[in-house]
């Protein structure tokens, strides 16, 4: 891995201030660039990884905290599966900017697996292991490591600092995500179902910059399925022992569901199997830090 540092201007994703080039990156063996970029008003920091013919993927840094996760007893469509709600400090990583689309995943993958077309909707009909797989290719062309987020990763990136069951507030429109609007628990207003995926990064983002964390696809997340928190790691890793290793967590809800199962606790669960997988599954990535950024 080559590292190459220089200044050029760029253009910031959140505050839309010109920003600098931190690193540029490129493996050894293959012909992948990537770069960082930092903001120099508001602070925000990049990570670009190409991906081949003319394909990028996009991270933005999550910076480290404790958070309070799970939801509390009176939170509106809340089930027993998010207790008890613990603190958990999480070191700050870099996420997926969007969930990954069938245009990223057909240029690592040589595929496309999913039933709504589109190269910038976000890639379903994808199984754990399939995303599973998809992060180990991607680690093998860049010379980076990227995997799937842990359930506390994705909760705390979700939340971006809020308390409340959407990172939007109390309440939740299908201006603001794709979801089943027909349902209108969990205090979400009536709305539309548009039965079908959306393009990533058709909705407001939240305060971190990450898009789509309500709605479009359920994502995967690295755990093994546990059907509470009791024992649940408190330091933001994957929680891989005990539980039932037949399942994996998936979050953030789908088009195809309902406001209480898009809220930022909700948890569901799948079978990780390659031949197990419907129209709502997806996934978005992490890339590990290291010392070069």
């Amino acid at each position: 891995m080559s590292i190459e540092q220089y200044e050029q201007s760029f253009t910031c994703d959140n505050c839309g201030y010109g920003t600098r080039l931190l690193d540029e990156l490129s493996a050894d063996e293959e012909e992948t660039r990537a770069w960082g970029e930092a903001c120099q008003r508001c602070g925000s920091r990049f990570f670009i990884q190409e991906l081949g013919d003319g394909v990028e993927l996009r991270l933005i840094e999550i910076p480290g905290d404790t958070f309070a996760m799970g939801s509390p007893p009176n939170e509106a469509g809340r089930t027993n599966r998010e207790n008890p709600q613990h603190q958990v400090t999480v070191s700050s990583f870099f996420m997926g900017k969007y969930q990954v689309t069938q245009a990223q995943y057909k240029a690592i993958m040589g595929i496309n697996p999913s039933h709504f077309i589109g190269a910038n909707r976000p890639v379903e009909q994808v199984s754990w292991y399939s995303a599973m797989k998809f992060c180990k290719q991607l680690s093998q062309k860049s010379g980076l490591t990227y995997r799937l987020p842990s359930e506390a990763e994705w909760e705390y990136a979700c939340r971006a600092l809020t308390t409340t069951p959407f990172h939007f507030g109390e309440s939740i429109t299908t201006a603001k995500a794709n979801y089943r609007g027909e349902k209108t628990r969990a205090s979400a207003l009536l709305g539309q179902y548009r039965q079908q995926t959306t393009p990533v990064g058709s909705f407001p983002p939240n305060v971190f910059g990450l898009y789509d964390m309500h709605g479009n696809v359920w994502e995967w997340c690295e755990d093994v399925w546990h059907t509470d928190y009791q024992g649940a790691p408190t330091d933001g890793s994957a929680w891989l022992n005990g539980g039932d290793d037949n399942n994996r967590v998936l979050r953030g809800g789908s088009w195809f569901d309902p406001a209480e199962l898009c809220r930022c606790a909700s948890r569901e669960y799948s079978d990780p199997d390659p031949e197990i997988h419907d129209y709502v599954m997806g996934f978005r990535v992490v890339l590990v830090p290291a010392d070069y950024f």
